[in-house]
């Protein structure tokens, strides 16, 4: 499994990882940004610009407090939205990273057709509003385990994002019965795998480059898990 990571790790000066890399980066920036802009003018549009207390007079700085509290949550909901964005990754990107790893890897195999575009959106519009749903159950429950906190929340995304990881760079040679078969047979192996890939997206900036470096790595775990 190590030996899968710092494979991709050392593609990453690759042209084409690079290109994947960077435009990940802008989306997923562009994506954050997008949505704090638009929670703070919602926020702002219902606080009001002033408030009449009793025995304390008119407060006028509430718009202005709710707005800086909304950008400083952004922050802190960034490290949970950064997996719904993993997700969303695979289904647009992991074609090209893994064409990328097989041409210097798997050089003897034979190329593939790229999997639909309309089934890749399914796939991955379906995971995220999966991955979003467990997620916020998973914060709820985040109340009542303590310091298992982080452990709960790297597990649960770890199962979601080794089962898609692996399951888009296995159907692309084995279908999706043949990757639902690989994929039930090294279950364990990939959810633990998924898990490692969960503990560094909890790391702001580090974050940004773990799903080019997922997608390669999951790629490269296929192919050894097929025996190629």
């Amino acid at each position: 499994m190590l030996t899968d990571f710092f494979k991709a790790l050392g593609q990453l000066p690759d042209r084409r990882f690079r290109r994947v890399l960077l435009l990940g980066i802008a989306l997923t920036v562009a994506l954050l940004f997008g949505l704090t802009v638009a929670l703070t003018w919602l926020v702002g549009w219902f606080v009001p610009d002033t408030v009449s207390l009793p025995w304390i007079g008119e407060i006028g700085w509430l718009d202005n407090l709710a707005s800086w509290a909304t950008v400083l949550l952004m922050l802190v909901l960034s490290v949970v939205l950064m997996v719904p964005v993993a997700a969303a990754f695979t289904g647009i990107f992991l074609d090209d990273v893994a064409e990328a790893v097989e041409e210097r890897h798997y050089p003897a195999l034979a190329p593939v057709g790229h999997i639909p575009v309309l089934e890749s959106l399914r796939d991955a519009t379906a995971l995220i509003v999966v991955t979003v749903a467990v997620n916020l159950v998973a914060l709820v429950l985040l109340l009542f385990v303590g310091p298992l906190a982080p452990v709960l929340f790297w597990a649960v995304n770890g199962y979601l994002l080794g089962r898609e990881f692996f399951q888009m760079a296995a159907m692309r040679r084995e279908g999706r019965e043949g990757a639902n078969r690989l994929r039930r047979r090294h279950a364990g192996q990939i959810w633990f795998a998924g898990t490692l890939m969960a503990v560094p997206l909890s790391v702001p900036v580090l974050n940004l480059v773990i799903p080019v470096l997922g997608a390669a790595t999951f790629t490269h775990m296929y192919h050894r898990l097929a025996g190629r």
